[in-house]
């Protein structure tokens, strides 16, 4: 898989938007691969996770999030489920799944039914050990400031809003991860 023409066909410019996704998504990317050399006895895809790590906020155009360059009409918790669109009609259905379950440490149908999200009512929560690993390392970089990187203990707090059982998955993830 081409990761770089699949951006490049949905960011045709080299604008402050494609600067800002290319950033943060080789920051995720890089983190996945520090994983998956760290623990080879996990038996990680690394090509996978890096492709997946650099498409999984592919739908991003697609929503209204001016502080980061977004202009389009669909709410920026719509953009996992978008690029997972995008990737299906790509023929990448693998890559798709990371987009729409990396959301928060993923979103379950109840989240979504009790805070009435605008999603499809259904568990949108990473399953296979490369989507928790690009959700996870998804966490330690913001697209509001971009190159920086949160600490464990900033990630987790900006977990908070997702409720305590993301905040739960995170720490797991630590153990398994770091």
């Amino acid at each position: 898989m081409d990761y770089q023409k699949i951006i490049d066909k949905y960011y045709p410019e080299d604008n402050a938007l494609k600067q800002l996704l290319m950033t943060h998504s080789r920051q995720v990317a890089d983190r996945c691969l520090k994983i998956a050399k760290a623990h080879p006895e996990l038996r990680l895809d690394a090509e996978f996770l890096e492709e997946a790590a650099m498409l999984h906020d592919i739908g991003i155009f697609r929503c209204d999030a001016p502080g980061i360059q977004c202009f389009g009409t669909e709410p920026y918790i719509r953009h996992g489920i978008i690029g997972a669109e995008i990737l299906r009609q790509e023929g990448w259905e693998r890559h798709a799944l990371v987009c729409e379950r990396h959301t928060g440490t993923g979103l379950s149908k109840w989240d979504i039914e009790q805070q009435q999200l605008p999603l499809p009512h259904k568990e949108f929560m990473p399953i296979s050990l490369e989507e928790q690993v690009v959700c996870y390392a998804d966490k330690f970089y913001s697209k509001t400031r971009p190159g920086s990187e949160r600490s464990v203990v900033e990630a987790m707090r900006s977990l908070e809003k997702f409720g305590w059982d993301g905040v739960r998955r995170f720490h797991k993830w630590v153990d398994l991860f770091e």
